[in-house]
């Protein structure tokens, strides 16, 4: 059997697999302390050892009061989650058997019940461990792709399957060898809310959107607001008061990005910043109907990485390297500018195209082949 949870770890495209609680208790040494990684009120994690790597078993207790059906149901739930950035579920354990008991001297049977679920074990534990201001700790680039990541396993669970997570924090953001995040921490807190998975949700009140705090219905936009704090604190270090006006929301942006200035490679990734905090902002506005869609965060996500990369490569670029793009756009002008030509007068413009060839084709195999004859040397 170690073999089978052995197999599924190493292929990521294997289909999680029932698991016997034998296997596990032998992996995580009767579940012993020394193996033990974290414990709350609902489940306690141990690390599983195997031959080739490691997992992660979650042992829920009060199991009396999970009812199977639920228990199938957040399994089957489970099992359609895969995405980069959302933990993987590797398989799981439903395991009742009837012991004797005495119990006011009255032999009776009982059913002792453990369920278990097995996942993915992440070595670097959890992102709470790595917040810091900009003085010290992670460079921009691995907060932006954090932020970037959380926001993608986020878009994942709201769009591909409707689940409003509802307890988004540090904490339960796990984070791989190469520090990619990955949302956790599912447990068997999922109900099912018309269209759509909810949490049964004790979360940290830093996280808690407002509309929640005042009795409000669950929603996918409190999601938003505790990645928007999450944002905030990774860019800072802390949970600041957030800015109420839009001008004094710019202000904050500017000053986040001014704090950063001196760690950034070059001033391009300034905007970077200072988009990254205002998308925060824009994340804990009050009112959960302004705030934006995590579509919406990762189009703005993009379209800023994409205008950094070629900011900086322009920058970046070598002589040699702007004279060979200078020179073939020049031959493919020339070309484009035969065809053209050649089309809309025929035959009779042949001596025109002709000598728009001798005159413009050699100057740029020129440039290509004698960099040092063009100004731009």
């Amino acid at each position: 059997m170690t073999d089978a949870l052995q197999s599924v770890l190493l292929d990521p495209n294997a289909e999680p697999i029932e698991l016997s609680l034998l296997l596990l208790k032998d992996i995580t040494n009767d579940f012993s302390d020394d193996q033990r990684i974290d414990i709350g009120g609902f489940a306690a994690v141990y690390k599983g050892r195997l031959r080739n790597g490691a997992v992660a078993v979650k042992k829920l207790s009060q199991t009396l009061s999970i009812h199977e059906k639920k228990f199938q149901q957040e399994v089957a739930s489970l099992m359609r989650m895969k995405h980069t950035n959302i933990v993987r579920f590797l398989g799981y354990c439903s395991d009742t058997q009837e012991k004797l008991s005495d119990y006011s001297n009255n032999n009776a049977m009982l059913n002792e019940r453990e369920r278990l679920l097995c996942f993915e074990f992440l070595p670097r534990g959890s992102l709470d461990k790595y917040i810091t201001d900009e003085s010290c700790g992670l460079d921009w680039h691995e907060r932006y792709d954090i932020i970037l990541g959380i926001c993608s396993g986020l878009h994942y669970l709201h769009t591909k399957r409707s689940i409003a997570y509802m307890d988004l924090k540090p904490e339960n953001i796990l984070l791989d060898h190469n520090m990619a995040p990955k949302i956790a921490d599912f447990g068997t807190l999922i109900d099912q809310d018309k269209s759509f998975f909810t949490k049964n949700f004790t979360g940290i009140s830093g996280y808690m959107a407002p509309e929640y705090n005042n009795g409000g219905p669950i929603s996918k936009r409190a999601d938003i607001f505790s990645f928007g704090v999450i944002i905030l604190e990774l860019m800072t270090g802390s949970r600041p008061n957030y800015p109420l006006s839009e001008e004094s929301a710019a202000l904050f942006a500017n000053e986040v990005a001014g704090k950063w200035r001196d760690r950034l490679s070059n001033a391009a990734y300034s905007q970077q910043v200072r988009m990254c905090a205002l998308i925060a902002i824009k994340c804990v506005c009050s009112d959960k109907y302004r705030r934006p869609t995590t579509g919406c965060i990762i189009k703005i996500l993009n379209e800023v990485q994409d205008s950094n990369f070629l900011w900086y490569w322009v920058k970046t670029m070598t002589p040699d390297v702007a004279i060979g793009i200078v020179a073939a756009v020049l031959i493919l002008a020339s070309v484009v500018a035969i065809i053209l030509v050649y089309q809309q007068h025929r035959m009779s413009s042949w001596p025109w195209v002709i000598l728009f060839a001798i005159g413009a084709v050699p100057d740029a195999v020129l440039i290509l082949l004698n960099p040092s004859s063009s100004c731009y040397g």
